[in-house]
């Protein structure tokens, strides 16, 4: 089930309001949660619900005993952290990485190895990684070791979070799973970030979606120049508002019930460096590699050559996080190659024309992106090519480019380019703060959101198109 469905928005959706309104005992609304989160993922997931609650009950068990070892460092508690990772890691390779693994090595070596055909769990590297993480902290001595299953359960399970982040550390919900308090104000806030982030995804990723689609499948004699770039530059803008507007989705339905969950988001594509593109760009993902896989490498604390080492391991795993292609390892390598260029040769934040950064973390975000969002190397290849020599144009590319050209995509174009930057909210909190108008702009807000709500319902009566892209990772 994704957010953007019927089932979601009209049955699920109302309930889920009722019930963060007016059961106001944690015990019983976590019950409830729990449930509602368990049927949500069965809903698209019937068989592997049993796999998520295999995970949970593994890890549950492997933090008990931290309560023991965490002051001391002992020969058991890493065995037993080491276990619980290998655990964790091994399942994640089995049902992610098992075929692609085995096909590329048939490929270099010329084998004739089956592939396996394993279905790939809806949301299994978000829920993983959180478990991994609740462990990891408990023998730390960061969080407590949770003595209830049945809030565990409700940790890793909660539906607004589950299928696509943002990853949520155990340490930073533990007291809300037993304390948490929600009113009108809440709920209304969390109904109104709600429909921001579906609008994101519905009125925007969507209509870009199709664009890139229809680019990306194009004929390589029929892809040019502009297409080429067409391709690269939508899908940047499809990818932002799509994961964004889940990420949206998740903070308002998290904060309707109590729950803080931390932003995931912070405007990437007002970025002038890399570095800090990623201080901005999945920001869940970002922390949860630095805290758990660069600090123990060592960080920066081990001269120059080691620190270039983790970062480049880091974001080669960041891209190999992402899902089981070649083209996701190589847009791990390519930001990883970028961050070594910013930390010893080239520093953008210190050049004179910022312009200049900005044009270029952009362009290095879009290429990346090309690669990543390419069927294969091979293709990601010909579109990168094509961006800087494809002059020639056949009927097919000269009609798909002048299709490019209707007054509906270049509104839609433009209403993505403001709502990527803080412009608006900016924009009403001087408003507001000039002429104490704090209660009219909250009216105009409310108001802005019943109208995209009902934009929405129209989006999604009059299409089928709806993909989540960070549901197949």
């Amino acid at each position: 089930m994704v957010f953007s469905s019927a089932a979601f928005l009209f049955a699920f959706f109302p309930v889920y309001i009722l019930i963060v309104a007016f059961v106001r005992h944690v015990r019983i609304s976590n019950a409830l949660l729990l449930v509602m989160s368990l049927l949500f993922y069965a809903w698209g997931e019937p068989v592997y619900i049993l796999l998520m609650l295999f995970s949970m009950a593994v890890n549950f068990g492997m933090a008990w005993p931290a309560r023991k070892y965490v002051a001391n460092d002992c020969i058991a508690k890493r065995v037993l952290l080491g276990t619980d990772v290998a655990f964790n890691l091994v399942m994640l390779a089995l049902f992610k990485y098992a075929g692609f693994l085995v096909s590329s090595l048939d490929a270099m070596l010329g084998l004739s190895v089956p592939v396996p055909q394993i279905p790939l769990p809806i949301g299994i590297s978000f829920f993983t990684f959180q478990t991994m993480s609740y462990v990891i902290d408990a023998y730390r001595g960061t969080c407590g070791v949770q003595k209830n299953f049945a809030k565990f359960m409700l940790y890793v399970s909660f539906f607004p979070q589950l299928i696509a982040g943002p990853i949520v550390k155990y340490h930073d919900i533990e007291r809300q799973l037993s304390v948490r308090s929600t009113d009108v104000s809440r709920i209304a806030g969390g109904i109104r970030r709600f429909i921001v982030g579906l609008s994101k995804k519905m009125l925007l990723a969507n209509v870009f979606g199709e664009t890139v689609d229809r680019i990306f499948a194009l004929d390589s004699g029929d892809l040019n120049i502009v297409l080429a770039w067409a391709g690269g530059i939508l899908y940047c803008l499809q990818i932002y508002f799509d994961f964004s507007g889940y990420s949206d989705m998740a903070i308002g339905l998290g904060k309707m019930a109590g729950f803080d969950f931390m932003e995931n988001f912070n405007y990437p594509y007002t970025s002038f460096s890399m570095r800090e593109f990623w201080k901005r760009w999945h920001i869940s993902l970002t922390t949860w590699f630095r805290e758990y896989v660069y600090f123990p490498l060592g960080g920066n604390r081990k001269g120059s050559v080691r620190t270039g080492v983790n970062r480049m391991f880091v974001f080669v795993l960041t891209g190999l996080w992402h899902g089981a292609m070649w083209t996701f390892v190589a847009w791990g390598v390519f930001h990883g190659i970028f961050q070594l260029l910013e930390t010893y040769v080239i520093h953008p934040e210190k050049w004179k024309h910022k312009a200049l950064g900005y044009v270029y973390a952009m362009t290095v975000v879009m290429v990346g992106f090309t690669i990543f969002r390419a069927d294969s190397m091979t293709q990601a290849g010909r579109f990168l090519w094509q961006m800087v020599a494809g002059f020639h144009f056949t009927k097919i590319g000269l009609l798909n480019a002048w299709g490019l050209l209707t007054f509906y995509n270049i509104f839609i174009f433009i209403a993505a380019l403001v709502a990527m930057t803080p412009m608006v909210k900016l924009l009403a909190n001087r408003f507001a703060e000039k002429y104490h108008a704090g209660t009219l702009v909250s009216c105009l807000q409310y108001g802005a959101s019943l109208v995209l709500f009902a934009l929405c319902v129209m989006s999604l009566a009059s299409s089928t198109y709806n993909p989540f892209i960070y549901f197949r990772f």
